[in-house]
């Protein structure tokens, strides 16, 4: 029994061994790992639906703006009443304005808009008054041809002088006469635009320098010029030798009627849209 147990444990031995050099020999298998499928990236195709959105949207609001299209654009609200409307422009007024096709579109609550698909009323724009000059030198530099647009169109026109408190009244008054030159019959009265005292100027002197220019202007056209001034301002400001004895343009931009006495147009507002001038707009009304 001592031998056999001693071969036994002989060849358990040896089994071992070759075992363990057969596991020496074998190369370890290692997990095999999953291919991963590439994403897809959709980053560059939102970025140029943006850019396509962005660049439309810009171009929609630049067509709007010039007064192209329609939509739903909306200006200020007109007053209640039957009125003759016009508009008053400079260089200020960028684009081109269609001079045969001005009108006053009004929603139905009343507010100035340019689609006429979405107009309660329509008004034909039936004056303008243009700027011409300035203080003692300055000539705007779209004057001429807003000027000679306006009479081809067949719309009563009229020029207007934006006032300097400070400077020489006749200097400025010839200034505007060599500007404009002779008026058509049926052109509007010259405007006197009052504003502000300048720099250099005073209450006093303001009165002085504007009757000098208005009477040297109805002297020359044979005509009662019309002054335009702020309602407060004219009330605190203005002589009486000016308000009573000259036709009288207030600014008022308020939804009641202006409480100045005697007035004969009334700029209601400086933010009107109407067809045909791009861009907003200052609106007046005249009594009939």
């Amino acid at each position: 029994m001592p031998e056999a147990k001693n071969k036994n444990i002989q060849g358990s031995a040896a089994r071992k061994k070759a075992g363990a050099q057969k596991a020496r020999t074998s190369p370890a298998k290692r997990p095999r790992r999953k291919k991963r499928k590439p994403k897809k990236v959709n980053i560059g195709v939102w970025t140029a639906v943006g850019i396509a959105a962005s660049v439309i949207l810009a171009l929609a609001v630049m067509f709007i703006s010039q007064g192209g299209g329609g939509g739903h654009e909306t200006g200020a609200k007109v007053p209640p009443g039957d009125w003759r409307y016009g508009i008053d422009i400079s260089h200020h007024n960028a684009g081109d304005i269609v001079w045969d096709s001005l009108y006053v579109l009004t929603d139905k609550r009343g507010k100035t808009i340019r689609d006429h698909h979405l107009a309660k009323d329509i008004r034909p724009v039936s004056f303008v008054f243009i700027k011409a000059t300035e203080g003692v030198s300055m000539v705007d530099k779209d004057f001429k041809r807003n000027w000679q647009d306006a009479g081809r169109s067949g719309l009563r026109r009229g020029a207007y002088h934006f006032f300097r408190s400070s400077k020489d009244g006749e200097a400025q008054a010839r200034l505007f006469i060599k500007t404009v030159g002779d008026l058509r019959f049926k052109d509007l009265p010259p405007v006197l635009d009052i504003e502000t005292i300048h720099r250099g100027g005073s209450r006093k002197k303001l009165n002085e320098e504007a009757l000098k220019w208005l009477r040297i202007i109805e002297e020359h056209y044979g005509k009662k010029p019309i002054v335009y001034a702020g309602a407060s301002f004219a009330k605190d400001y203005l002589s009486k030798d000016i308000t009573e004895n000259y036709p009288v343009w207030i600014a008022h931009y308020e939804k009641d009627q202006p409480a100045f006495e005697g007035w004969t147009w009334w700029q209601f507002t400086d933010k009107a849209v109407v067809k045909g001038v791009p861009g907003l707009v200052d609106l007046s009304v005249m009594r009939k």
